[in-house]
């Protein structure tokens, strides 16, 4: 194994013997002829990734794809049962909320548990307690049973065990999801701070910002096996493909409403065309747009403005930006949703909403098939300078399920100009203002 890797991964299967009934166990056990009551169960098929040295490393999927049954191998928790994963350095797992306390014991009386099962000296865990109790934050229920903490308390302890031993490598697997906003932002610094000396991170989640925030690879695994390895932003991108669909159905010819309709809109001569996909021919569409959802409702066209300029190469801060947008239905749609998310050029989202979370009613006079919108939307670019790109999405709501029916993922390249007055991703125009006190 390479010095400069801390994990390495090669064609590593995991394989369960599933029984219907528990005396299909005893009798394959018992069997003369060696007979099989048992279906094999892949829980992992031929993972084979490298993680080097001070990388953060994103592990996501679906339920079931196989996520925990990787790390509990690579925590030493599980033996594969094909393939080899090879570990350099000491590993400190936060697998799941808990893992490894006992819940009769006192918090203090788990931290000493969890130092003599690390390989420390009870002189050793003394002098790393007080960090501990400082990080944990959770007070006088130190000393109290921890069968009778809540979740957040839970995992305040966990985490500060598991950064306690310093570790080569650390396994965190959706753990931070029970936390309140404020601990996540104290222990992902706590994160980096570990990265920065050299701690390789691997991180499981179904967040796709903390993906693609935090982590400078990720891999999408999906029953089993992976599905991509390479850059966060892309790997978010065929994760959210997973969850909704990728192909896109053909659409049927359908006439578009004459100008003057209801939610039609303008005449051909005008800015926005309604009868054909006019997205990619405006200034500022971005090429390498992720586009993708079922076709039964197309964004056609937009066209921007920014200062009186249409389609501007650069804006400004504090500029309104109004923004037009053609979508086309091809089959009746009830109360659809159209959504705008602004985001780096990292993937990082700055900000999002849809016309359900602004509570716009005029949505629900719109969806009839054959018939095309024309959205509006405006708002006031608070942004520090940079290069920015917008998404948009047409979609329905199926029961508590959203149906995508064309989302255009980075579309639009937006380029602010700089601005002395702030530093930072936004301008929430702070004044300040001072006056001489008497003496």
């Amino acid at each position: 194994m390479e010095a400069e890797l801390a994990i390495h991964v090669d064609g590593l299967t995991k394989v369960y013997n599933l029984y219907d009934r528990p005396l299909d166990r005893i009798k394959e056990a018992l069997h003369p002829g060696g007979r099989k009551y048992h279906r094999s169960f892949h829980a992992l098929r031929d993972i084979s990734f490298d993680v080097k040295r001070g990388e953060t490393f994103g592990i996501i999927g679906r339920n079931g794809s196989g996520k925990s049954t990787l790390l509990r191998i690579l925590a030493g928790v599980l033996t594969p049962t094909g393939g080899n994963a090879h570990v350099n350095g000491k590993v400190s797992a936060l697998l799941e909320l808990g893992a490894g306390f006992n819940p009769e014991l006192t918090g203090l009386e788990n931290v000493y548990l969890q130092g003599t099962l690390m390989g420390f000296t009870r002189a050793e865990t003394d002098e790393r307690v007080p960090a501990i109790e400082a990080f944990a934050d959770i007070g006088e229920f130190i000393h109290q049973p921890v069968k009778h903490y809540s979740s957040g308390m839970f995992v305040r302890l966990a985490f500060a065990c598991a950064i306690s031993v310093e570790p080569d490598i650390m396994i965190v697997d959706e753990a931070l999801a029970v936390g309140d906003a404020k601990f996540q932002v104290k222990c992902f610094e706590c994160l980096r701070q570990l990265r920065m000396k050299g701690t390789s991170i691997l991180l499981v989640t179904h967040s796709i910002d903390q993906i693609v925030t935090h982590c400078s690879r990720a891999i999408l695994l999906d029953r089993g096996e992976v599905v991509m390895n390479g850059e966060p932003r892309l790997v978010a991108n065929k994760y959210m493909d997973l969850l909704f669909g990728k192909e896109r159905i053909s659409a049927p010819d359908v006439e578009p409403v004459t100008a003057g309709s209801a939610g039609s809109v303008p005449s051909p001569g005008s800015a926005l065309h309604a009868r054909e996909d006019m997205f990619a021919s405006r200034n500022g569409y971005n090429p390498n747009e992720y586009r993708w959802g079922d076709g039964t409702a197309e964004i056609l066209d937009y066209r921007l403005d920014a200062g009186g300029e249409a389609y501007p190469l650069t804006v400004s801060a504090g500029q309104v930006i109004h923004m037009s947008v053609s979508v086309r239905f091809n089959v009746d749609m009830v109360r659809p949703i159209f959504g705008l998310t602004v985001k780096t050029k990292e993937g990082v989202p700055v900000y999002g909403a849809n016309s359900e979370t602004l509570e716009c009613e005029c949505f629900q006079q719109l969806g009839a098939a054959g018939t095309t919108a024309r959205i509006d939307v405006e708002f006031v670019c608070r942004l520090a300078s940079g290069d920015y790109f917008l998404s948009l999405g047409i979609a329905t709501r199926r029961g508590e399920e959203i149906v995508p029916h064309d989302r255009r993922y980075d579309s639009v390249h937006l380029l602010v100009r700089p601005n002395r007055r702030f530093f930072g991703m936004a301008d929430l125009e702070l004044s300040i203002s001072a006056r001489q006190l008497s003496p």
